[in-house]
């Protein structure tokens, strides 16, 4: 009889184990198996038991798997890691560490097919704690020098920002893999270690080892976060001489590193090499130029991108609203923003803050208000755009009631919403407001002020004369000045004439901005007026050494949807003899007036370099008369300008408004002027 179910038992095995080595198509069949199991007495079978277990578990039946695994008495290694490796598949990373816990308890020993699941349950739970116990059994274990093991301890320890105990771990094997490579490298990436990263790339380099394409994407991330240009061309050469440029990841990651750096030559390179452009490379190169101070290129690559018939996304949108908002290209924004339904412009915040910046920076501030009233989901960032766009048009008090309504909805002002505050205050030199909104950020909204917010306090007390309380304001400050602060203080003295502090802030700007043509002309400007003429020799030949090059006046005005692009002293454009005529023709008008051109010196002007032009070349004229012969004379005029407009200039535009009866609109570089009657909204104050 004991012979007859032996034989039955054997049998029965077979049987089921055939069975089990066939993929199931249902649920339904792997029950059944499961109570031959049970039928045959088989039920304890650890070998036949683990078969039973991996399509529970492959299928997600997880609550399944764990009634047949806790009926096992004696379960061996087998089972155990397949339940702790069955968790980890399905994402259920506490229930594998319980039951690795579970499996201590018993006296199970693990091995190294146990540790490497448990580890990274512990790496994606952050649970270091726990981690550094299993590390304990590993050295128990004796599998302190299995690669496997030793990669998941690495990538442990990485995960939860201990590159000290994970670099010391990677230094302990003897030939760490490509895998392992790969986690120190994405480690010291997530933990912001990105010089580190590289480091630690070079030297796999040096050592022979090939790395894979998820390596190469983790470097280009370090690289990118570090904005260093000086990495874009070896890295470059790199992934071309490895092959992995038609790597759609490793392309694009290297696209994004590009434009994050600036070097927006290369990143067209890389883009035009690309096989098969997906909406994210197009949206990167579109926002690059867009980021980079290429508007105008970045509207051409968007035109270019509907010949291919490409159809944009919300990035691609945000990018080039952003284009247009610096374009001034208040008919082309509106166009391009018909690609997408208006229904998702406001059910978006994302879409709907972009389409307010460019109606704001457009100076069209009516529609940016009507596109805030019917946006559905108005968070912070959205109040932020409308509080900002006001400010920055001049209507500083409806900004201050905005902010009001804000607060009195409950809607959390951020530290972005200060800064808009702060720039209107700054704008129209409301110093009282701008101390009582500086010092309710930290006061009432325990926020701490940005270098931003210090710059926009260090310019509202300049411009108001109060140049020393400027000063102490910089000394207090928790951080080192930047450029922004110190141009600030700069613009102060610019205003009040005080040329012994503009010196000093020259320098310390020199220092962190050696390639700013401005920052020297300046101080030349400064040396020449007090008679310190080798000086300012000096700095003019240090620019011709360094090859520091004077940037360009640039002004673009929008006419029927097309961009024109003007430079000072330009006389490319189609309709250059046209343009120089009605300049001339608004001269003799002006000097019937009594206006004569400002050509003397001019200390503070940051156009000054531009003074081998005569004034009436300055980018921003040639585009007025431009628009005064192209456009109805019941449009208004917009240009945006990539410099500060000049006293001259700024004159000379007061007048063509009075004499045409025409709206001129300016945004320049520092902040909008609106033209009108023979006035301008800045009071002169800008």
């Amino acid at each position: 009889m004991t012979i007859f179910n032996n034989q039955v038992s054997s049998t029965a095995f077979l049987e089921i184990e055939n069975i089990l080595s066939y993929r199931f198509k249902s649920f339904k069949q792997l029950k059944q198996v499961q109570a031959r199991l049970l039928r045959f007495d088989l039920d304890q079978d650890n070998y036949l038991v683990n078969k039973i277990l991996r399509p529970y578990l492959e299928s997600a039946r997880i609550s399944h798997a764990r009634k047949v695994f806790d009926q096992i008495h004696e379960p061996n290694i087998f089972l155990w890691n397949t339940m702790v490796r069955g968790f980890v598949s399905n994402e259920c990373f506490r229930e594998a560490t319980e039951y690795y816990a579970f499996m201590r308890n018993e006296g199970m020993l693990p091995d190294n097919f146990t540790f490497p699941f448990a580890l990274k349950a512990c790496s994606l739970l952050g649970d270091h704690g726990f981690g550094m116990e299993i590390h304990g059994d590993v050295l128990k274990c004796g599998y302190e020098m299995d690669g496997f093991v030793m990669t998941s301890l690495i990538r442990l320890y990485a995960k939860c920002r201990c590159m000290k105990e994970a670099q010391k771990l990677f230094n302990e094997m003897p030939e760490p893999n490509v895998v392992a490579w790969t986690v120190i490298i994405a480690g010291y990436v997530e933990s912001k270690g990105y010089n580190e990263a590289l480091c630690m790339f070079t030297k796999m380099w040096h050592m022979g080892y090939i790395p894979d394409s998820y390596t190469m994407v983790r470097l280009i991330s370090a690289a990118s976060n570090l904005g260093d240009a000086r990495n874009v061309n070896w890295i470059e050469k790199y992934v071309r001489k490895m092959g992995m440029e038609n790597n759609v990841f490793v392309a694009t990651s290297l696209l994004d590193m590009c434009v994050k750096c600036g070097s927006m030559e290369m990143a067209r390179s890389v883009f035009d090499r690309l096989r098969a452009k997906d909406v994210v490379a197009w949206s990167a190169m579109i926002g690059g130029y867009s980021s980079n101070g290429l508007p105008k290129e970045a509207i051409d690559l968007f035109l270019q991108m509907q010949k291919e018939k490409m159809k944009p996304d919300s990035f691609t949108m945000v990018a080039v609203l952003s284009a247009c908002a610096r374009l001034g290209a208040l008919e082309l924004g509106e166009w391009a923003s018909g690609f997408i339904g208006k229904e998702e412009y406001l059910l978006n915040p994302f879409l709907g803050t972009a389409l307010i910046d460019m109606y704001a920076k457009c100076g069209s501030m009516d529609r940016a208000w009507e596109q805030f009233k019917e946006m559905k989901n108005r968070d912070s960032v959205v109040w932020n755009a409308v509080i900002s766009g006001l400010a920055m048009t001049g209507h500083v008090k409806a900004a201050f009631g905005l902010f009001a309504q804000m607060e009195k909805l409950g809607i959390l002002p951020d530290d972005n919403t200060f800064l808009g505050l702060l720039c209107g205050c700054t704008h129209a030199g409301l110093v009282d407001e701008g101390l009582k909104y500086f010092d309710g950020m930290s006061r009432v909204y325990s926020l701490n002020p940005r270098i931003e917010h210090y710059g926009c306090m260090v310019d509202l007390l300049g411009r108001a004369g109060l140049l020393e309380k400027a000063n102490r304001l910089i000394e207090e400050m928790p951080m080192e000045p930047n450029a922004v602060v110190l141009g600030a203080l700069l613009g102060g003295c610019r205003i009040h004439k005080d040329t012994q502090t503009a010196e000093h802030v020259l320098k310390k700007l020199i220092q962190l901005e050696p390639w700013n043509a401005g920052n020297y002309i300046l101080l030349s400007n400064i040396y020449s007026s007090s008679g310190r003429w080798s000086d300012a020799a000096n700095i003019r030949a240090t620019m011709s050494q360094e090859g520091i090059k004077k940037v360009r006046g640039c002004s673009w005005i929008e006419v029927d949807g097309v961009v024109h692009e003007f430079l000072v002293g330009d006389k490319t454009h189609p309709f250059s003899r046209k343009i120089y005529e009605k300049l001339e023709e608004l001269g003799k008008e002006m000097k019937a007036i009594g206006y004569t051109p400002t050509t003397e010196f001019v200390l503070f002007d940051i156009e000054e370099e531009e003074k081998e032009h005569s004034p009436g070349c300055h980018s921003e004229k040639l585009a007025i008369a431009f628009g005064l012969i192209i456009t109805r004379p019941e449009d208004s005029i917009r240009i945006t300008k990539n410099l500060r407009v000049c006293g001259d200039c700024h004159t000379f535009i007061k007048l063509v408004s009075k004499i045409t009866s025409r709206e001129i609109i300016v945004r320049d570089n520092n902040r909008f002027h609106c033209f009108k009657e023979g006035s301008c909204s800045c009071k002169d104050y800008w």
